[in-house]
């Protein structure tokens, strides 16, 4: 079963075109949650190394002091 849409209180069927663009917003999608969740894993990472590294005295790298300052 094929994707609808509702024009005019009527169920209409997606035509391929839109099948497609709709797959491939999906898609995108997918792929920017991803990123998101990438970066928030990320950031998450570099305090943690932050801390660390304040603790034992060694330099920070750029993105972990960036997870630090306010």
């Amino acid at each position: 079963m094929g994707r609808t849409k509702l024009v005019d209180g009527v169920r209409i069927q997606f035509t391929a075109e839109e099948e497609t663009a709709r797959d491939a917003e999906e898609a995108q999608y997918a792929i920017d949650k991803q990123a998101e969740v990438d970066a928030e894993a990320q950031k998450a990472t570099d305090k943690a190394s932050a801390k660390a590294k304040l603790i034992a005295g060694e330099a920070l790298t750029e993105a972990e002091a960036d997870t630090i300052v306010i």
